[in-house]
Order: structure tokens, then sequence, then C-alpha cells
């Protein structure tokens, strides 16, 4: 069974839209949603917004049966292999804001038990859109010691609030997790907030076009 977990209330209506919603529980304090949507059975976790959020979430979608763990929503781009409403398939994810480098002398983003900072997500072979690898902080900022961080250090893409936390999860637990972001800003070309507000609505509504085709390709 797939297991949605979407951060934004507008960002999971447009899957909500789509269920067959069969029954509906609370679930450590998160609301799921359980049905059948483009012919698959899938549970939606709508978690909230930030890591913590999400890795409740995601929890929650395992604990009830979710054997794949499938992400979406908007997210800032960073560079110039961004643009803004168009999708993009997340091959690696890693939490910027988590910094134990002063003790373990490692990358930023490394956990204590990991050797790696970039945790590694499925990618369905049949679905045909740009990879990009993700940075995940519980940060919406236009912070230029961020950006340094996210594209010098860490030659990240697209940043959000979610990915990473949902991907250290789905490792843990051994299962796949598919990511997809739909850019709603992108750094440097405005202040981000005025950009978001204009633009994010159009990311969701690229997103609710390609749903049919992004559930098509997960088993």
């Amino acid at each position: 069974m797939i297991g949605a977990v979407i951060a934004m209330e507008r960002e999971a209506e447009i899957l909500l839209s789509q269920m067959e919603t069969e029954d509906t529980q609370t679930i450590y304090g998160k609301t799921v949603h359980f049905g059948k949507a483009f012919g698959k059975e899938l549970l939606l976790v709508v978690c909230g917004v930030g890591k913590v959020n999400a890795a409740i979430g995601a929890c929650a979608a395992i604990q009830k049966g979710a054997d794949l763990l499938l992400n979406f929503g908007v997210a800032g781009g960073l560079n110039g292999k961004t643009e803004l409403t168009e999708l993009y398939l997340i091959r690696q994810a890693v939490q910027y804001d988590f910094d134990l480098t002063q003790i373990n002398g490692g990358v930023i983003g490394t956990l204590n038990e990991e050797t790696e900072n970039y945790f590694p997500l499925f990618l369905p072979s049949v679905l045909d859109y740009p990879v990009r690898r993700l940075a995940t902080g519980d940060r919406f900022n236009d912070s230029a010691e961020d950006y340094r961080v996210l594209t010098q250090l860490l030659h990240a893409d697209i940043r959000d609030m979610e990915g990473a936390a949902i991907a250290q999860v789905c490792k843990t637990a051994g299962l796949p997790f598919v990511c997809i972001k739909a850019i709603s800003d992108v750094y440097g070309a405005e202040v981000t907030t005025m950009q978001y507000q204009k633009t994010s609505h159009l990311a969701i509504l690229n997103l609710a076009a390609s749903l049919a085709e992004i559930f098509d390709s997960l088993a």
C-alpha cells in the first residue's frame, strides 16, 4: 500500500479530491485518510510542516501498513537547474540544519550513526522527470549563509522542510521512498516569500495535473 505523507492541506487536497475515501483516523495527532486513487490502495497523512511533523507522519503511515512512501509538494529552487512550477524527482536528500561537524568531523547533515550525509531515494524507472538533489531544514528564509551551505558545501538543487526526514525514517524502516517537488520560488530572483505567495498555487496545479502519471509509476 502506498503511504502519501504530505505537509500542507492545500497540497494534500489535490490527492484527497481524487480519492475514494473509505475511512479517516487520527494517528499520533495526524489526520490519516484511507482509500483508493488512480487504481491504487493508499493512505494519505496530512503531517504538517517541518521535519518532526514529517517523521511523525511517516511513522503513522508505516504503522498502518504502507510499504512505499510518497511525498510531493512545493519547494524552493537553488540554482539554474530548477524552474518555477516545474516538477523534479529527488534522488538524494540531506538535512542541512543537522550539524555535528565539531564532534565527528563529518560533512554537515551526517548523522552520528551514518557515514554519508545524503540519503538515497527510490527512482521509478518509468517516471521521466529531471532528477535533482534535495536539502531539508526547519527554516524558510533568504539567508546568505544557508545558501552558501546548501550550494557550496552540499551542492543541493532544491530545499524543503520535510523530505530528508521522511528519507531517514524510510531508510531505518527499510522502505522505498519517492519524493517529487514542484518549484514555488528560486533563490536570488526576488524575495523568496513574495515568489512563494505568487507562484506556489501554480506549482500545486502542476502537481495535480501529474498525479495520475506519478501513481501509475508506483508499484
